[in-house]
C-alpha cells in the first residue's frame, strides 16, 4: 500500500480530494492487493502453526499417539482447498469490479484540476490557458502585489499580457469558474489583421489602462467521478468469458490481417505483369489468374536497361525504389497493427491465467510452510517472518520476470504465467516428503558432513567418560581390534606407497571399499574404547582421525569412463590436483592411525612413555 501511495502521490496530493474519496480509492487498491497479500498471508500462518506446534513439542507428542503429520496436515489442506476456490471466485468476480473502480477513481483524480496555491516569484502554470507571476503574497489580507498575467487561452502566439500592482484571486460558489480582480494595471494585446495599408504594417496592437478590472476564468475545482464504461472494456476489468471472447475476437482480427497481407502480395505485378487479369464472362467480370510465361532462354535484364538512354534508366530505377519503399511501408504499417493485435491478446491471455495462478499459489505456499514450520520448530514472529519475506520475494521475483517476459512475448504466455509456480511447487513436495518422514533438512551436522564430502573438511573426535559402563573394554580384545585395523592400514600403505600418475588417477584411483574397510574398523575401535574407564585411553582415542569417503579418491566408476575424463586435459587438470592434495592428506591419517595404534597397545601392556608421541608411527 505504501509503494501504491507514493507511485500515485502526485495525482492525490494539491487536488483537494475529499477523505471519502482517498478512501474509496485505498479501499479498491487493497482489494487489487489481495493476490500477493494472501499467498504470503498463508504462508506466514502455516509457518507460525505447525512452528509453534514443533517449538512445544506439540507435534511430538501427536506423532507418539500415532497420528502421522499427514493427518495433522489434512484438515488445513481442506480449508486451503476452500480458501483457494475462494480466491479463484475473487479473482474472476471481485477483483475485475474492483480494478474498474480503482482505475476510474484514479483517472478522475488526474482531470480533477489542483488546489490554487501561486507562489511567490515563480510563474504558476498550473490555470489552463494562464501563466501568473506574483513578485510578492500577503496572506492575512489575501492580495497579490506586482502581477503579470500571460493570456494563452486564445492563442499561444499572440498572447493577452496584463500587469496589475495588486489583485486578489478567488472562486465562484459553484466552484466553476475563477475570479480575477486587477487593481491599477494595464492590457496589452496584439490582434493580427489583414495586409497593411500605404507601407505600414498590418499588425494592430490594443492598449487598456484600468482601475479596477475582473477577469472571469473558467476552472472547475470539483471532482467529477469519470464514467467506468471506458475500463470495463479493457482487461483488467473482464471475468474468463469476457477474456476468452476477446482473445477469441481479437485472433479473428490478427488471421483476416495476415491472410489480407498475403494476398496483397501475392496480387503485386511482377516486372509489371499483374498476377491477376479481368475476364468477362456472360457479361460480369471475373478475376482469373494470368498464366506464368515460359521462356526458351533467361533474359538478361542488366543487359536490357544498359541498351536504355540514361534517362530513361534513371527513371525505372527511381520508379523500383519507390514502389519497393511503398510496399514496405504497408508492410509495416501492417505489422504495427498486428503487433498491437498480438500485444492486446497476450495481456488477455496473462490477465486469463492469473485468475488461476492465485488458488495454486495458495496451495503450494502452505505446503511449504506447514512442512517448513514442522522441520525448523520455531514459533511465533521471528524466524517466521523472516523465512515467509524471503521466500515471498524470492516468489515475487520469479513470477515478475515471467510475467514481463510473457507480456512482451519473448516467452509463450503460459511459460511465463505459471513460472513461479513450477518453481515452488518441486520445493512444496519436497519440504512435505522430508517433514512426514521426519528428515533432518536443517541438520547443521548432517549438512557439514555433506560439505566435507566435497571440499575435504577435516573433523575431530570427541569422548568423554561415561557414568555407567555396560560393555567393559578388556585389554586383549581392544588390542586384537587394534592389530586388525593397524594390518588394513599397513595394507593400504604397502599399495599405494607412492603418489598416482594422471592417467592412473583417472582409471584406477585408489581402492574405496579397501578406505571404507578402514573407516568403519577405525569407528569400530573408537566406539569399543569410549567404553574405557582409563582417561588416558579415551584422550588416544580422540586422536584417531575420521577416514572421510571423498569422491575425489575415486572419481570415475570404469577405465573408460577415467580415460574420456583425463582426455579433457584442460578441465581435469585442475581436479587432479585436488585429488591429489586429499589423496595425500588420506595417507597421512592412515599413517596416524597406525602410529595411534601403536601408542594404544603400548598403553594397554604399561610400556607407553612420551617419546612415543615424536615417533613417525612406521
Amino acid at each position: 500500500m505504501m509503494q501504491f501511495l507514493w507511485r500515485y502521490i502526485d495525482e492525490l496530493v494539491g487536488k483537494g480530494l475529499s477523505i471519502e474519496v482517498v478512501a474509496e480509492l485505498f479501499f479498491y487498491a487493497a482489494l487489487s492487493m489481495v493476490p500477493l497479500a494472501l499467498p504470503l498471508s498463508i504462508l506466514l500462518a502455516a509457518l507460525m502453526t505447525f512452528g509453534d506446534l514443533g517449538e512445544h513439542i506439540e507435534l511430538t507428542a501427536l506423532k507418539s499417539s500415532g497420528i502421522s503429520l499427514t493427518t495433522i496436515m489434512k484438515p488445513l489442506a481442506i480449508l486451503m482447498a476452500i480458501v483457494a476456490v475462494g480466491a479463484f471466485f475473487f479473482q474472476n468476480n471481485v477483483l475485475p469490479k474492483s480494478q474498474v473502480k480503482m482505475w476510474t477513481l484514479l483517472f478522475s483524480m488526474r482531470q480533477t484540476s489542483p488546489t490554487l496555491d501561486i507562489p511567490e516569484g515563480a510563474v504558476y502554470s498550473q490555470i489552463p490557458g494562464y501563466n501568473i507571476y506574483v513578485k510578492r503574497k500577503d496572506k492575512e489580507r489575501d492580495m497579490l502585489y506586482n502581477m503579470l498575467i500571460y493570456d494563452v487561452s486564445v492563442s499561444s502566439m499572440y498572447p493577452r499580457i496584463v500587469a496589475a500592482d495588486s489583485g486578489r484571486l478567488s472562486m465562484t460558489e459553484d466552484k466553476r469558474h475563477l475570479v480575477l480582480t486587477l487593481y491599477k494595471g494595464s492590457w496589452y494585446e496584439e490582434m493580427k489583421s489583414g495586409g497593411g495599408v500605404n507601407g505600414m504594417s498590418g499588425d494592430l496592437y490594443r492598449r487598456e489602462t484600468f482601475h479596477d478590472k475582473e477577469i472571469l476564468i473558467p476552472y472547475d475545482a470539483n471532482f467529477t467521478r469519470m464514467d467506468d464504461e471506458a475500463m470495463r472494456s479493457q482487461y483488467v476489468g473482464k471475468n474468463i468469458t469476457e477474456l476468452q471472447q476477446t482473445i477469441d475476437s481479437v485472433r479473428i482480427k490478427v488471421d483476416s490481417a495476415a491472410t489480407t497481407v498475403l494476398a496483397r502480395m501475392r496480387t503485386q505485378p511482377v516486372c509489371g505483369v499483374p498476377a491477376q487479369r479481368t475476364i468477362f464472362k456472360d457479361g460480369k467480370p471475373h478475376e482469373e489468374p494470368v498464366k506464368e510465361v515460359t521462356l526458351d532462354k533467361p533474359v538478361d535484364v542488366n543487359k536490357i536497361i544498359k541498351e536504355l538512354p540514361h534517362h530513361e534508366q534513371q527513371q525505372i530505377i527511381n520508379q523500383a525504389l519507390m514502389r519497393t519503399t511503398t510496399a514496405m511501408q504497408d508492410m509495416q504499417f501492417q505489422g504495427y497493427t498486428i503487433n498491437d493485435n498480438n500485444y492486446v491478446i497476450r495481456r488477455h491471455q496473462i490477465e486469463l491465467m492469473k485468475k488461476f495462478t492465485l488458488s495454486l499459489a495458495c496451495l503450494i505456499f502452505f505446503f511449504i510452510g506447514a512442512p517448513l514450520g514442522a522441520i525448523i520448530r520455531k514459533g511465533g514472529l521471528g524466524m517466521p517472518i523472516v523465512i515467509s519475506v524471503i521466500l515471498f520475494i524470492i516468489y515475487y521475483i520469479i513470477d515478475n520476470m515471467g510475467y514481463k517476459l510473457a507480456r512482451d512475448g519473448r516467452w509463450p504466455v503460459w511459460q511465463g504465467i505459471w513460472l513461479s509456480s513450477a518453481v515452488l511447487l518441486p520445493l512444496g513436495i519436497f519440504l512435505t516428503k522430508k517433514a512426514v518422514n521426519d528428515s533432518a533438512v536443517f541438520n547443521p551436522d548432517a549438512w557439514l558432513n555433506f560439505i566435507r564430502r566435497f571440499t575435504g573438511l577435516h573433523q575431530t573426535r570427541k569422548l568423554s567418560s561415561k557414568e555407567v559402563i555396560i560393555n567393559e573394554v578388556v585389554p586383549s580384545e581392544g588390542i586384537a581390534l587394534i592389530n586388525d585395523l593397524k594390518s588394513l592400514c599397513q595394507q593400504f600403505i604397502d599399495r599405494y606407497p607412492r603418489r598416482q600418475q594422471y592417467l592412473d588417477y583417472w582409471q584406477q584411483g585408489l581402492d574405496k571399499n579397501l578406505i571404507k574397510q578402514i573407516a568403519d574398523k577405525v569407528d569400530a575401535v573408537v566406539d569399543y574404547l569410549s567404553n574405557s574407564r582409563d582417561q588416558m585411553v579415551l584422550n588416544k582415542a580422540m586422536d584417531y582421525p575420521v577416514i572421510r569417503q571423498l569422491l575425489t579418491y575415486h572419481p570415475c566408476s570404469n577405465k573408460t569412463a577415467g580415460s574420456i575424463v583425463a582426455a579433457l586435459f584442460p578441465v581435469a587438470l585442475p581436479l587432479w590436483l585436488i585429488g591429489m592434495r586429499h589423496q595425500k592428506n588420506l595417507k597421512r591419517d592412515v599413517r596416524l592411525v597406525v602410529k595411534t595404534s601403536d601408542q594404544l597397545i603400548a598403553i594397554f601392556n604399561g610400556e607407553y612413555n612420551r617419546e612415543m608421541e615424536y615417533s613417525d608411527g612406521q
